[in-house]
């Protein structure tokens, strides 16, 4: 049964047609994915898309920090992946942080940050603030052991605000 499940993978930029008419314009997420970082420990989980990331589950959230007094920091990291004729590369990439009370299954998160620095990594910025030096090297070692030729063919920017 193990075997079935279906692996997950950071998306890449797909080669779908541009269309007019309805949809024209909206937003395209089919190169943004996202990594969970919680107590050291960094995953793909791309449920955070539509908040239901395996952290989020059940979780009802408050934009009052102080609702969630016994939280543990998470932080859900945007990717944004790119192509060059050379190949993919991480492109832009932003931390938002989380507080997570899975025993009270309270949570604390301002959702427009969250949304405002998904549009951030889209527009291929790197923002990495409140994220500590485990929670960056956990960050850069799962970026590596997903793809090491994206992390190798990314911007320096990148590989500095991870080292």
């Amino acid at each position: 049964m193990e075997a079935d499940k279906k692996k997950l993978a950071l998306n890449i930029v797909s080669s779908k047609v541009n269309h007019k008419g309805f949809g024209a314009g909206a937003i395209d997420l089919s190169n943004v994915s996202s990594i969970i970082i919680d107590g050291g420990e960094a995953y793909v989980d791309d449920g955070a898309l539509h908040a239901k990331s395996k952290v989020e589950k059940g979780i009802k959230f408050s934009m009052n920090k102080e609702e969630v007094p016994n939280g543990r920091k998470c932080w859900i990291v945007w990717v944004a992946v790119d192509r060059t004729e050379e190949g993919a590369y991480y492109a832009g990439m932003t931390a938002c942080e989380m507080l997570i009370d899975t025993e009270a299954r309270r949570g604390w998160k301002i959702l427009a940050d969250h949304v405002n620095k998904m549009d951030a990594a889209m527009k291929r910025n790197f923002i990495f603030d409140g994220l500590d030096d485990t929670e960056k090297a956990a960050l850069k070692n799962q970026l590596i052991a997903h793809n090491e030729e994206w992390w190798n063919r990314s911007d320096q920017t990148l590989k500095d605000a991870l080292s």
